[in-house]
């Protein structure tokens, strides 16, 4: 009889675990040598990869990743790096944010690094990747160029929150002097938002003013006159803001000097009334006392004698309100 054969199992290979690798969240348009390259919510992987491909100083890489910066402009020989913020409106709070964007501008390229909330930079990116007409108009003049539409587009998207601002004063002075409305929470609101546009904006003009100067060698065109231009309507912005800020003040001084003015007169009145009423009770307890008027403790009283109790209590009454009347307390 015939063994049977044994096959000898060949061992299964275990199959290879290839790690995923996650690639840098990046997006970049290119137009002739320019290169616009966008970062949105940046991260170690993304800092990593700016950090191979281009000679940035590792501070600055570092300072893309907080969001607590100042505003602020750092001049390298191949390249500039600064920071700006911008303002961000949160309707939960009703108050505004601000967004910062951190920039590397060269002689070929333009990175922008940001939280993706500021939306007239992320529709100017947009537009560019789809219009080959938009991509020629902002890349045409070089980097330098490039920023300042950058620039001028968040710029121009500060005044419709000026003037909701504007509107918000109008609303506010309206209910100050409403004696109906308690006008103090939307003071302190306003307020808190006016300040908050004041720390945004004042530090980033800052910086634009001492930009100008030092994109020269990253354009084609002189940018003066569009620098000039930018700067008069960040200089608006600021000042009405300084309006805003000084209407404010007005308003919550006016609101709590109309609110002690109230309180005032309320007291004033509690006052008469108490005093009156202490003459009254004073004088009222005669029947306390061993006199013999009518409804007393004692019978037999005489009802002339109850008559003229109750005029000498209206007189004292009359006498104490006409004195207060000649001292202007009513």
């Amino acid at each position: 009889m015939a063994m049977p054969k044994i096959r000898k199992r060949e061992p299964v290979a275990a199959p290879e675990v290839v790690a995923e690798v996650q690639q840098p969240n990046i997006q970049s348009v290119t137009w002739g040598d320019l290169t616009w390259v966008n970062i949105e919510h940046p991260t170690e992987r993304e800092i990593e990869y700016l950090a191979q491909h281009y000679p940035f100083h590792p501070l600055d890489l570092d300072d893309c990743l907080s969001l607590k910066q100042r505003p602020k402009l750092d001049v390298y020989k191949d390249y500039l790096f600064f920071i700006f913020h911008f303002s961000v409106y949160s309707r939960e709070t009703r108050i505004s944010t601000h967004g910062q964007v951190s920039t590397f501008i060269g002689e070929k390229y333009l990175i922008t690094l940001h939280t993706g909330e500021l939306k007239p930079l992320v529709n100017l990116f947009r537009d560019c990747q789809t219009n080959e007409e938009a991509r020629e108009q902002n890349f045409s003049h070089g980097s330098g160029y490039l920023l300042y539409r950058i620039l001028d587009r968040m710029v121009d998207a500060y005044f419709p929150i000026l003037d909701k601002i504007l509107r918000l004063l109008e609303g506010v002075e309206d209910s100050v002097f409403d004696e109906k409305v308690e006008a103090a929470q939307e003071l302190a609101i306003l307020r808190r938002d006016i300040i908050t546009q004041r720390r945004i904006i004042f530090p980033t003009r800052t910086v634009i003013v001492e930009l100008e100067g030092k994109l020269k060698q990253y354009t084609t065109i002189d940018l003066s006159a569009y620098f000039g231009d930018l700067v008069d309507h960040i200089n608006k912005a600021c000042e009405t803001l300084d309006e805003c800020k000084e209407v404010i003040e007005v308003f919550k001084d006016s609101d709590q000097g109309l609110g002690a003015e109230r309180i005032n007169s309320i007291l004033r009145i509690l006052t008469i009334i108490t005093a009156i009423g202490t003459v009254l009770t004073a004088m009222t307890s005669f029947y306390g006392m061993n006199i013999p008027l009518p409804g007393g403790a004692n019978p037999g009283g005489s009802f002339y004698a109850w008559i003229v109790h109750l005029i000498a209590a209206v007189v004292v009454a009359g006498a104490m309100l006409f004195f207060f009347r000649r001292k202007r307390w009513i």
